[in-house]
């Protein structure tokens, strides 16, 4: 038997691709259906960002406190307790703390998204959208799309605050730390560069974009069981987890070795 031309690998890739390049293409048009779109976009940012506030802040705190615990005890031994600030920052805001983030976004967020995609594409609320004149994917694409990306740079700077300022009163209970509160802020703000902000940034931007991308397509790509609407969720994680690993890996391997 023949094997289908392209294979099925390539053809899934063209079909993401195209749904993504689609959603770009219907940013300009989103303003058509403000009313609608509009608080749809502020609901995916309120669930997407403001009810994962209390999670984040909690792994933050607990990343911030253990690194600065752990590393002070050894970089105390040997007479570098300076390098605990651009160790927190290298931990906290550049490479940890953006990938936890993704990680809980798309644990949330993918899940929701492709499950209520897939929702409505079984019980033909797609059809309906095509039949009075709407594009789906103006109407529902984009503003997920725009609130997970823009959640995903929140909750970055959020990580970051809580993981560097909050952390420093819960070490201060259980270790000596080797500078005042004020020279302990006034050190992180030093160690905190431009560049550093900057790549948070752009893996916000890259990890919102897989994961409201993966989370659309799945849910899109269901056939007419109702079965398939929890899969397409679990899909969706899954896919999301591993597109930000590897993503993660390709900006960090760029920026060591272009820029660093």
């Amino acid at each position: 038997m023949k094997r289908p031309f392209p294979p099925n690998g390539i053809r899934t890739a063209l079909y993401k691709l195209g749904i993504f390049a689609r959603t770009l293409g219907a940013l300009a048009a989103f303003v058509r259906y403000r009313r609608v779109s509009s608080r749809v976009l502020v609901m995916q940012i309120y669930f997407t960002f403001a009810q994962a506030m209390p999670i984040s802040a909690l792994l933050a705190v607990g990343i911030g406190a253990a690194v600065s615990l752990l590393g002070l005890d050894f970089l105390q031994r040997i007479s570098q307790q300076h390098l605990i600030y651009p160790l927190l920052v290298i931990i906290v805001t550049r490479e940890l703390g953006p990938l936890l983030t993704a990680f809980i976004v798309s644990a949330r967020s993918a899940t929701a998204i492709a499950t209520e995609v897939a929702g409505m594409v079984i019980s033909h609320e797609m059809e309906a959208y095509v039949s009075v004149g709407i594009d789906p994917l103006e109407h529902l694409a984009v503003p997920r799309f725009v609130g997970v990306t823009v959640s995903l740079l929140l909750l970055n700077v959020y990580f970051s605050v809580f993981g560097l300022a909050v952390s420093f009163p819960i070490v201060s209970l259980f270790h000596s730390m080797p500078l005042q509160a004020y020279s302990y802020f006034a050190s992180v703000v030093y160690s905190l560069g431009v560049a550093d902000m900057v790549l948070a940034t752009v893996k916000g931007l890259v990890f919102g974009t897989i994961i409201s991308n993966v989370a659309i397509t799945e849910g899109l790509n269901v056939e007419r069981a109702s079965t398939e609407v929890p899969v397409a969720g679990l899909r969706a994680v899954g896919k999301a987890f591993s597109g930000c690993i590897v993503a993660n890996i390709a900006i960090s391997a760029v920026y060591y070795t272009v820029f660093a």
